[in-house]
């Protein structure tokens, strides 16, 4: 607004122009660099002022409306001022409430903060390396709600930690070729497990399925021998379930135990795996399951029974999840409960801490590997179909389950969240996980997990949740309680900071019976609701109502009057002066001042938010033409009317096509008189001679002309340019076709004569190839000779010197 284009009121140049001028013209100059430096500066002020005017505030929307401390506290980064006399007459308090920062800025002096922070306590744990391999094993959370708190959790698999494993096998009928390898397996597995461990101790359990039809014949002859006629081996009588051999280091006693197992059969081809499992896991005692690696291999050349399928044999009770074994081992209750689910499986399997390997044939090996994605710590492994491969199946699928870690948490009560990150060495980092998850850990190397845990809502009572390594006994329990409560220490009754009429605790008054108010400064009225009838007179009895707020919201009712805040005022506190509309984000436009609400606008200025100048100066095209009389000058602008744009209204909008219509009708003299309905108000005007035209096709030629100082328009048109004489047309395309005829002919003429003049030179050059030249003398050529005597030398005429010839 006070710079010309390309000089800057600061330049160089201003000043140096300024040399030359008048000391009239310099002092404009340097009051113009005053001028602005006193608008920006204003501004910097402003901007200052404002941000102080929001801390001093405490605009956080998070703290607002918080009345007590306990209310305060479970808010997302509030914090509670309890300090007498913190509160200006007036203020409510919900004005204790705020952040640290800004209480601390309005003067609430040190230990009157109540602002709970964030802890983690642990208690001291055994070193890692001592049989340990999860820690830390117990802390307690003290945590504000919304913030998070992150502790480490720290895993190392210890060298010689001690695995059971249970050999869960599969005796239906189609099995017999695997019993006969499985008899001398305990020796191998222990053998196999040394390179993993040196403590193994290893325990045995076979399947076949449920003794009701339609699984098992109940025939009274097949109950006691269900395999073939034409199979000579011993076979025993259909089960569920049998636990044969207890968790034992004694491999001697495996082989025993598994040599006198016989094979059974059954009906359909689906086994009773599920039942097995289920016992295995949750009968610890008979089992034997110690503080180890608990690993269940399970093998099978067949499908299994799911949740569900009882119902054929008339079992509708779904599986209790509880330990049903008889004194011989046999499960007892397989005609009473249904088939495990999947989910219930799963659920109990990872509460044991059980590793599960299914060692199971090619035929079936996708059902499993499907079932394995359902059941935490589980691997599928291809068994030959003699199971003669089941050893290096077991070592391999060990070596795989103990080189994966995955920590993950139980029972977290509601309203908290848990995450993690997980640092597993080489730089590898993976954050905001569901659970901690390493793979290819190799045995004493150290993973770190960074465990978040927050709070979005308070715990009404010390919680506690459970994290775990999968298929590791060792947990660590975290206790969680809740900051949400205020420990001040201050109660003081009868206090003066309320009137003698109540308690102060926290700095908020309780007030005796008799009294209320903020202060307990009011008496209460026996025969009436004094609450509400003070309440009904901080509120606009045209507007009074269950849903209207106290002093417009902007102010505290003490005893019946409202005492406004900050800016606002008025009885009801219902007016400001900052509330007013804005145009170009100023308070009325800056053309006016803001009064309760409505802005008054300055001189030469109307409109809700003073946006409108009454001037029309902006507006004048002429000495006294509006808009180019072709619009309406509303707020110092023209608003053009349809057809015209432009800031003064000046160019019509597609001249061309609008008044081609009227040029057209104009060059047909016997339809003149009817043209004022295509040329409405614009003046068509013939002009003859050579001229440029803006609008122009092979039909009409014309200008479009609109007067300022009048608003008129003048289109500008002359004749139909005039076509060609036809005969002169035909006359040029027949010389045109004349002359390209005469090129073709030549041209053909040439190819014609190239391809005789190629036939030639390939006929030449043939005949030059066959012609034979023969090399004989010429009869007629005699060479010539010259024939000299050396008088000196005389020899005899038969003498080989006697003459010397030389052809030349």
């Amino acid at each position: 607004m006070f710079t010309s284009p390309g000089k800057s009121l600061m330049s160089p140049a201003c000043l140096a122009e300024g040399d030359s001028r008048t000391g009239r013209q310099r002092s404009g100059c340097v009051g113009a660099i005053q001028t602005m430096r006193k608008v920006w500066l204003a501004v910097v002020v402003l901007l200052i002022h404002f941000t102080e005017l929001r801390g001093s505030m405490g605009l956080d929307r998070r703290c607002l409306s918080k009345p007590t401390c306990t209310e305060c506290l479970r808010s997302l980064g509030c914090a509670w001022c309890k300090q007498k006399d913190f509160l200006a007459q007036g203020e409510p308090d919900e004005r204790r409430c705020d952040r640290e920062e800004a209480l601390r800025k309005r003067h609430c002096s040190d230990g009157q903060v109540l602002n709970p922070q964030p802890a983690i306590r642990s208690r001291a744990e055994e070193p890692m390396g001592s049989g340990v391999q999860l820690e830390p094993q117990n802390l307690h959370l003290k945590l504000r709600v919304g913030m998070p708190q992150s502790f480490e959790v720290r895993f190392r698999r210890a060298e010689v930690y001690p695995i059971d494993l249970y050999y869960l096998m599969d005796l239906s009928f189609s099995m017999k070729d695997d019993l006969k390898n499985i008899r001398n397996l305990g020796r191998e597995v222990a053998t196999a497990m040394k390179n993993i461990t040196s403590a193994v101790r290893i325990g045995f359990g076979s399947f076949v399925d449920k003794v009701v039809e339609p699984y098992v014949s109940t025939v009274e002859a097949k109950l006691a021998n269900p395999c073939n006629e034409g199979y000579k081996s011993p076979c025993q009588p259909a089960f569920s379930f049998k636990h044969v051999l207890k968790l034992t280091e004694d491999v001697e006693e495996f082989e025993r135990k598994v040599s006198k197992q016989s094979i059974s059969s059954n009906l359909d081809n689906p086994e009773s795996g599920f039942d097995a499992i289920m016992q295995v896991a949750v009968c610890q005692d008979d089992i034997g399951w110690g503080n180890a690696t608990r690993i269940l291999v399970y093998t099978s050349d067949d499908t299994f029974h799911l949740a569900g399928d009882g119902k054929l044999a008339g079992i509708y009770q779904p599986n209790d999840g509880k330990c049903h074994l008889n004194s011989n081992g046999l499960y007892n209750k397989d005609t009473v409960y249904d088939y495990p689910s999947v989910g219930h499986l799963s659920q109990v399997i990872s509460a044991n801490n059980i590793r599960l390997i299914f060692a199971v044939t090619d035929q079936h090996i996708q059902n499993y590997e499907a079932l394995s994605e359902m059941i935490p710590q589980s691997v599928v492994g291809l068994l030959e179909d003699d199971s003669s491969n089941v050893v290096q199946l077991i070592s391999e699928a060990c070596n795989n389950l103990s080189s994966s870690i995955l920590l993950e948490h139980r029972d977290v009560p509601p309203g908290l969240g848990v995450s993690y990150s997980s640092h597993c060495g080489d730089d590898r980092l993976a954050q905001g996980q569901d659970r901690g998850e390493c793979r290819d850990v190799r045995t004493n190397q150290q993973v770190n997990f960074t465990v978040t845990v927050t709070s979005s809502s308070c715990l009404s009572k010390t919680e506690s949740f459970i994290i775990k390594v999968q298929g590791i006994n060792e947990e660590l329990r975290v206790t969680v309680e809740t900051l949400c409560d205020c420990d001040c220490q201050d109660s003081e009754e009868q206090s003066s900071q309320c009137h003698g009429n109540g308690t102060f605790h926290c700095g908020i008054c309780s007030c005796d019976s008799g009294h209320t108010g903020q202060r307990c400064e009011c008496e209460t009225q026996p025969d009436k609701d004094t609450s509400l009838a003070l309440e009904t007179l901080c509120s606009p009895a045209q507007t009074n109502s269950t849903g209207t707020p106290l002093c417009s919201g902007h102010g505290s009712c003490v005893c019946g009057q409202c005492i406004c805040w900050d800016q606002h005022r008025g009885q009801h506190c219902q007016c400001d002066d900052i509330s007013c509309n804005r145009h170009n984000n100023m308070i009325c436009g800056g053309n006016g001042r803001c009064d309760c609400g409505n802005c008054e606008c300055f001189h030469n200025y109307t409109g809700p938010a003073c946006e409108c100048s009454t001037l029309t100066d902006q507006c004048q095209t002429s000495n006294d033409g509006i808009c180019s009389h072709r619009g309406q000058c509303e707020c110092n602008e023209c608003h053009c009317h349809p057809g015209f744009f432009g800031s003064h209204c000046t160019k019509p909008l597609a001249p061309c096509d609008t008044y081609r219509a009227c040029v057209a009708c104009m060059l047909h003299e016997s339809a003149i008189n009817m043209c004022h309905l295509p040329c409405g108000s614009a003046k068509p005007i013939r002009i003859n001679g050579t001229q440029s035209f803006t609008c122009q096709d092979d039909t009409v030629r014309f200008n479009v002309e609109l007067i300022i100082n009048t608003g008129d328009i003048f289109v500008y048109y002359t004749d139909t340019p005039r076509g060609i004489d036809p005969w002169i047309i035909n006359m040029g395309k027949a010389v045109v076709g004349i002359v390209l005829l005469g090129v073709i002919m030549i041209i053909i003429y040439r190819l014609m004569l190239e391809v005789s003049y190629q036939r030639e030179c390939r006929r030449f050059l043939k005949d030059k190839e066959n012609t034979c030249w023969e090399d004989t003398q010429n009869p007629l050529f005699q060479e010539a000779k010259t024939t000299f005597t050396h008088p000196m030398h005389v020899l005899e005429p038969d003498a080989d010197c006697a003459t010397s010839t030389f052809g030349k």
